[in-house]
């Protein structure tokens, strides 16, 4: 087993639930003592000495990094692992050099993701934007609705965070439509469709839920002719990707009433400018993109899919979580 080398790459403007500490590390070695004496990290901030590291490292854990001649600047370099599910900033990912594999962290978000899935679903399903909205206008505006068991709701983008969706909505009672790119079955859906059938899928939607990566194929995916076939009515959840939906569709389905409420976790520039109609949108929850990262076991999850593949790597094994680079994810 060959021995590996670890540059890890912090961004000192990120925020804690990011970042690899040296104490964080160390724990992440003892829950994995056999990546002892075969994987090597070093810790570093921003770009402080990044090439002088970089030219010797076998791989690179990070958010972001200059991808100009990564060829010929870490000559050793086989893998890159992104500390976040979506790669979007990053692409077109053609800078990539041949024979370097790029991993993300696809599933370290699930558990707390399961509890905030649960919670846009319910808070959708009760019409808990409208009743906010009313609140912050002073305004009495009893809203009454049913069980959410026997439900409907069609998730855009089964994936690992999509796959959550469905699993906190297949115990909640709700019937699940899903839509990917291959169509194929996937586990707590009950039909699943391709994108070609998206606007058939969002039809006798009760919430309709957005959980797909950024890629060219998914840019503007859901907007006014999106909206238009969801059901009069329908709850909205975006934790993909801002870009996934087109922001004025979506400002003019809430407006009209089309939509019942909206629950967005991510949006086109992050923060929104205080300038932006979102702010002052009717019937819209905002969450500063906090959906599935815990403070508490973000990092260490983080470490231990990194020394995994790491040790992967040494045996000359599959890495997890690979990311195709002609799809974007």
């Amino acid at each position: 087993m060959r021995r590996i080398r670890l540059h890890i790459k912090n961004n000192r403007a990120g925020e804690e639930v990011f970042r690899t500490t040296p104490a964080r590390l160390r724990a992440a070695f003892a829950r994995r003592p056999q990546a002892r004496g075969v994987v090597s990290a070093r810790i570093d901030w921003d770009f402080d000495n990044f090439d002088a590291s970089l030219a010797t490292a076998d791989g690179l854990v990070t958010w972001d990094l200059p991808t100009a001649d990564l060829a010929a600047r870490a000559p050793a370099l086989k893998w890159i692992h992104v500390i976040g599910a979506g790669v979007d900033h990053l692409t077109p990912l053609d800078w990539l050099p041949p024979g370097v594999t790029l991993t993300n962290n696809s599933g370290v978000h699930a558990e707390k993701f399961a509890d905030y899935a649960r919670m846009a679903l319910l808070m959708l399903w009760t019409r808990m934007p409208r009743l906010a909205s009313a609140q912050a206008a002073r305004r009495w505006d009893p809203v009454f609705t049913g069980p959410i068991a026997g439900g409907r709701i069609t998730i855009v983008g089964v994936g690992k965070m999509g796959g959550v969706i469905a699993a906190e909505a297949r115990r909640l009672g709700l019937t699940v439509t899903g839509v990917s790119r291959s169509g194929q079955r996937v586990r707590n859906v009950d039909v699943m469709h391709p994108p070609t059938r998206l606007r058939r899928a969002l039809k006798g939607a009760d919430i309709v839920a957005v959980a797909t990566p950024l890629t060219p194929a998914t840019d503007g995916l859901i907007g006014a002719r999106e909206f238009a076939a969801m059901k009069p009515g329908a709850g909205f959840l975006n934790v993909g990707r801002g870009p996934v939906v087109a922001t004025p569709a979506l400002l003019a389905a809430l407006r009209s009433g089309h939509l019942s409420g909206a629950v967005l976790d991510v949006f086109d520039t992050e923060p929104p400018p205080r300038a932006s109609p979102l702010w002052r949108a009717p019937n819209l929850l905002m969450t500063p993109h906090v959906a599935a990262d815990d403070l508490e076991s973000y990092a260490p999850r983080t470490l231990d899919l990194v020394l995994d593949n790491a040790l992967r790597l040494a045996g000359g094994r599959k890495l997890r979580n690979r990311v195709d680079p002609e799809a974007g994810y």
